[in-house]
């Protein structure tokens, strides 16, 4: 059987970048799409804030310490929508296989095509002529190695890992590019001699569950570049959410309804980003004793504005009693089921 050719497309800043394009006050500044005060998140930054530190997910207060000079511009999704919607339909000129992750990024599967790497790179010429922005892409035999590859040379790159390759470029990868491995566990497995995909593969696929608990049977699977998930275009998406871990455990009411008031910012632009809707949230709390506990309500409809969120997210949290315990985590979910977050991202603030 052939391998399959998998194409992932990563719009580069997308939400400063239309910003970019819409404004040339903009064009060649730092910015950052967000909410600019003592409890907001960035949202995306744009390439020129980035050399100072400022990404996604970072908070407004500490993107503005280390970029003074760093313009916040509110977020537009509707506009953002509109563009992503442009920018599928250039996709299905292509591919029926389409899955889309976000406003601003998919996986597309073009195994019937000759080239995935001429079709790559024609799709980013169409994105370009037909919206003005650019886009990463990345090529190869699954959605793993794909993903990978359209991070290796941005922005506006486009980087093919072919089959003869594969072995080779994994072996050399550090564990942080993985598709999957976030910074704290790069840092358990920097703690057990895994640096690279080389040292990976040496472990044992049991070894790496009881280590990593189910996310083991992948990671075995990347460490030889292996993924066998399909493209798929209709992917049910259960929850979405985010979480912080403090610095420091907390007491205080006032500093915890500030640090769920970044979370649930950023949980609002997730789900605007992957225009998801739900209407259970689930507030979760983790003790300075480890023990997590969960809050949650569910709504007849749809949460339909961050206003909203936000009255359901401070209720939630005003109903918990912390019999003398300090806070070390503090998460919120948005789901149409009361269980804990499946797709959760954790935000990493400096206290």
């Amino acid at each position: 059987m052939d391998p399959r050719k998998i194409i992932h497309i990563d719009m580069d800043a997308f939400f400063a970048a239309v910003e970019q394009r819409d404004n040339p006050a903009l064009r060649g500044r730092p910015i950052a799409v967000g909410h600019d005060g003592a409890r907001g998140v960035v949202a995306t930054a744009s390439y020129e804030a980035r050399p100072y530190g400022v990404h996604s997910a970072l908070s407004s207060t500490v993107a503005r310490r280390l970029c003074p000079d760093l313009i916040f511009v509110p977020a537009r999704f509707e506009v953002y929508k509109a563009v992503s919607q442009q920018i599928r339909a250039i996709f299905h000129e292509y591919t029926d296989l389409v899955e889309p992750l976000s406003l601003d990024e998919a996986f597309l599967d073009v195994s019937h095509v000759r080239s995935a790497t001429l079709v790559a790179r024609e799709i980013k010429s169409r994105i370009l002529a037909e919206t003005h922005l650019t886009a990463s892409a990345g090529v190869s035999v699954n959605k793993m190695l794909a993903k990978i590859a359209s991070d290796y040379r941005k922005p506006d790159g486009l980087f093919t890992i072919a089959p003869d390759e594969i072995e080779e470029f994994v072996a050399a990868l550090p564990v942080e590019r993985f598709f999957g491995i976030g910074a704290v566990t790069a840092e358990r497995m920097h703690r057990l001699g895994i640096r690279t995909g080389a040292d990976l593969r040496q472990w044992e696929e049991s070894a790496l569950v009881h280590q990593f608990g189910k996310a083991g049977h992948a990671y075995y699977g990347y460490a030889r570049g292996i993924d066998k998930r399909e493209v798929t275009p209709n992917r049910v998406r259960k929850s979405l959410g985010a979480e912080t871990t403090f610095a420091e455990d907390i007491d205080d009411r006032v500093r915890l309804q500030q640090e769920l008031d970044g979370v649930r910012e950023e949980v609002w632009a997730r789900l605007q980003r992957h225009e998801f809707r739900g209407k259970t949230v689930v507030l979760k709390l983790k003790y300075d004793n480890f023990r997590q506990i969960t809050r949650s309500k569910t709504l007849l409809s749809a949460i339909d504005s961050e206003e909203q969120l936000a009255r359901i997210s401070e209720e939630l949290l005003a109903g918990v009693n912390f019999h003398g315990r300090k806070v070390r985590l503090i998460g919120l979910t948005v789901g149409n089921t009361p269980e804990a977050c499946t797709d959760c991202i954790q935000l990493r603030f400096d206290f």
